[in-house]
């Protein structure tokens, strides 16, 4: 696994429950070192670890650590940039929605090395869509679905989502857009301020 998910991942635990449980979770993880290194590959049995860890430490399952783990990525003031990548995907949520078929593209033009799944997005009828993830490793389309919960309210849509798995591992969420415009979205413009 890249380090740049796993010091997200550190980054995670730290910022929203504090160094104190991170410790915690890094000693039940039987990590040998402090913290993750971004530009690092580590193997993927550690980064299970660290996850199964947080769960217990958490008192949560490792479904809802993911998720939270996801909402985290487009939400906390520190990770800007990356809310920034999502959101270049269309000017509404629908757009964006469309645009997670080329979101591992533009993934790859911000961070070369980072290989993330493909994602493929199905419309299965008005305002019901399904994002496929035929190919990510087992709990991506948790992470995934954080993503989605956040960024549509970032744009200020309702939507509810239903994240589902087949036997053979492969994930897809089905996303239901109640309303597009259900409450006032948060501020972006395509030109950085400040």
């Amino acid at each position: 696994m890249h380090g740049l998910i796993n010091k997200a991942i550190q980054s995670f635990i730290r910022d929203t429950y504090g160094d104190e449980v991170w410790e915690a979770v890094r000693l039940a993880a039987d990590l040998p070192f402090p913290e993750f290194e971004a530009m690092l590959i580590y193997e993927d049995a550690l980064t299970d670890r660290v996850i199964d860890a947080a769960a217990t430490r958490l008192g949560k399952t490792r479904a809802t650590v993911l998720e939270d783990l996801g909402t985290y990525l487009v939400t906390h003031p520190n990770l800007e940039p990356l809310r920034r990548l999502f959101r270049f995907g269309g000017v509404t949520f629908v757009e964006f929605l469309h645009s997670l078929d080329d979101l591992r593209d533009r993934v790859r033009l911000a961070l070369p090395e980072l290989e993330i799944p493909r994602l493929r997005l199905t419309v299965e009828a008005e305002g019901t869509y399904r994002v496929d993830i035929p190919d990510g490793p087992a709990g991506f389309g948790h992470v995934l679905e954080g993503i989605i919960r956040a960024m549509a309210d970032d744009y200020g849509a309702l939507a509810l989502l239903e994240h589902e798995c087949a036997e053979d591992g492969a994930e897809w969420i089905r996303v239901h857009v109640v309303d597009t415009s259900h409450s006032e979205g948060r501020e972006f413009s395509l030109a950085k301020t400040g």
